[in-house]
C-alpha cells in the first residue's frame, strides 16, 4: 500500500497491468485505483463489504457489495448486492448479461436485414414496374411480419447464445451495436433477399398469372428470412455447426415458421384471404432454391471473412477488490 501511494499517477499506469494484489490499503487508495484503471479504459467492477469500502464502492462503474457479511453502508453505496457472498456468482451474472445482449444484437440483425429487403423488393419492382409496382398485396406483407419474421424473431431472442462469449474479449463501452462493417453486410444480404425475391416474381409473372407470382415471390421470401435468421444466428460459425442446430427453442420457432410457409398455398382458409394459389412441385423447388440464395451468401462471407476469436481473456478483475489490511 505504502509503495503504491508513493508511485505518481504515470508510474502507477505504466505497472498497473503487472500489479496483482495491494495490500494496507486506505478508502483514499482504493477510490484512486478505481480512477487509475478508468483512466485506461477499463469498466471497472469493486466488490467490498466494510464501510471503507463504501468510496470505491459508489466511485466504480459497478460496486458490488456482499449480501450476507455487508455492512448497510457498503450495500448502499453498491449498484448491485451478492446475495450469496460467492464471487463465482459474478462470472455466472457477466455471462448471463452478455447472453442476453448477445440475443439482442441477433434479433436487431435479423429485424434490419429484413427491413432493408423489404425496401430492396418494393423499390425495385416499384422502378421496374414489376407487377404494377405491388409485389405483395397489404395482407400479405402483414401476414410474413405477424407470422413467419415473428417466429424467427422471437427464436432468436429467446434462443441460446452464442458459444464462447466467456472466451472473447470486453466490448469497448462506446461499441456501436450495428457497426459500419455490420451495416454493409446488412445491406448486401437485404439486397439479396430482395432482388432474388424481384427475379421470381418477374419470371412468374411472365410465365404465369399474378397470384401464381405473388404466391411464389411471398413463398421465396419467406424462405429467404428463415435463411437468414440461420445466417445471422451466429456471425463467427456456419449455420450448419451443432451450435447452431442445437437451440431448441429457435428451432421450434423454425418448425412453426415452416408450417406457416407450406399452409400459406396449400389452405383453402389462407388462400382465400391472402389470395394465394396452389404451387406445382418446379414452383416449390425454384422458390426454395432460390430463397437459400441468402445462405449461400452468408457461409461464402464467414469462410472469406473470418472473425477470429478474441485471445485475450474476457474479465478484467481490478486489484482494488482485495482485502484490505488496516
Amino acid at each position: 500500500g505504502a509503495e503504491f501511494r508513493a508511485m505518481s499517477d504515470d508510474e502507477a499506469l505504466a505497472q498497473l497491468d503487472d500489479i496483482g494484489v495491494i495490500a494496507r490499503v486506505t478508502p483514499e487508495d482504493k477510490v484512486h485505483l478505481v480512477d487509475l484503471l478508468r483512466m485506461k479504459g477499463h469498466i471497472v467492477a469493486m466488490t467490498g463489504d466494510g464501510v471503507n469500502d463504501a468510496p470505491a464502492l459508489k466511485k466504480a462503474d459497478i460496486g458490488v457489495a456482499m449480501g450476507i457479511t455487508g455492512t448497510e453502508v457498503s450495500k448502499e453505496a453498491a449498484v448491485m448486492i451478492l446475495t450469496d457472498d460467492d464471487f463465482s456468482t459474478i462470472v455466472k451474472a457477466v455471462e448471463l448479461g452478455r447472453g442476453l445482449y448477445d440475443n439482442l444484437k441477433k434479433y436487431i440483425r435479423f429485424q434490419v436485414g429484413l427491413l432493408i429487403g423489404y425496401i430492396f423488393t418494393f423499390l425495385g419492382s416499384s422502378i421496374l414496374n414489376v407487377l404494377g409496382g405491388v409485389p405483395f398485396v397489404p395482407l400479405q406483407t402483414l401476414f410474413m411480419n405477424f407470422t413467419i419474421q415473428v417466429f424467427q424473431a422471437v427464436g432468436l431472442g429467446y434462443g441460446e447464445p452464442s458459444a464462447g462469449l466467456m472466451e472473447r474479449k470486453p466490448r469497448p463501452s462506446d461499441e456501436a451495436l450495428l457497426g459500419r462493417r455490420l451495416l454493409v453486410w446488412l445491406v448486401v444480404a437485404g439486397g439479396v433477399m430482395g432482388l432474388s425475391t424481384l427475379a421470381v416474381l418477374y419470371w412468374a409473372n411472365q410465365t404465369f398469372d399474378e397470384s401464381i407470382a405473388r404466391t411464389m415471390g411471398m413463398i421465396t421470401f419467406s424462405i429467404s428470412n428463415v435463411a437468414f435468421s440461420f445466417a445471422t444466428k451466429d456471425e463467427r460459425h456456419s449455420a450448419f455447426s451443432l451450435k447452431v442446430m442445437g437451440d431448441r427453442p429457435f428451432l421450434y420457432a423454425t418448425a412453426a415458421s415452416i408450417l406457416t410457409i407450406l399452409l400459406i398455398p396449400n389452405l383453402e382458409f389462407f388462400r382465400r384471404i391472402l389470395d394465394t394459389s396452389e404451387l406445382t412441385v418446379e414452383q416449390w423447388a425454384i422458390c426454395i432454391v432460390v430463397g437459400l440464395l441468402i445462405l449461400v451468401v452468408s457461409e461464402v462471407r464467414k469462410l472469406v471473412i473470418k472473425t477470429p476469436l478474441d485471445e485475450e481473456p474476457a474479465t478484467v478483475v481490478a486489484p482494488a477488490a482485495a482485502p484490505a489490511v488496516a
